[in-house]
């Protein structure tokens, strides 16, 4: 008996949704581009004070979001 099409069985990988490891790539690679884009924004004389507020604290959300990954990821030796 064979699938119906769009299902997947249990345990294949899901081309739509990505892994762990996948979103810890992604995330901290938005934190390098929230990096560069943060001294970027120094560089003007005039620069905009609110979205440095903003970026930097997308950057610490992001910060917090690949800590918890990782610890998710890096199985705890002391258990």
């Amino acid at each position: 008996m064979t699938e119906p099409p769009g299902n997947t069985p249990t345990g294949a990988a899901n081309d739509d949704e990505p892994t762990p490891a996948m979103r810890l790539l992604e995330l901290q690679s938005r934190h390098r581009e929230l990096d560069a884009e943060i001294a970027r924004l120094y560089d003007y004389p005039y620069r905009n004070q609110i979205q440095l507020q903003r970026l930097k604290k997308e950057k610490l959300r992001l910060k917090d979001i690949i800590e918890r990954l990782k610890d998710e990821l890096i199985p705890d030796l002391n258990a």
